[in-house]
């Protein structure tokens, strides 16, 4: 990757959650962490609850 990329990872690396439309940052504080047993971990939208998430990374 270009190193100029790096000043432009807030606005491109966006998760949103496919359920409600509820969007923040990839990795974010805001998104919620599930521990799942034998899928380990999984991102959950705060607002719906839903795990069906598209990451931006």
């Amino acid at each position: 990757m270009a190193s100029h990329m790096a000043n432009e990872s807030v606005t491109t690396n966006r998760s949103r959650c496919r359920n409600c439309g509820f969007e923040a940052p990839g990795g974010d504080d805001e998104w919620l962490r599930l521990e799942v047993p034998k899928l380990g971990r999984m991102t959950q939208c705060p607002q719906c609850e839903s795990t069906d998430i598209i990451t931006g990374r």
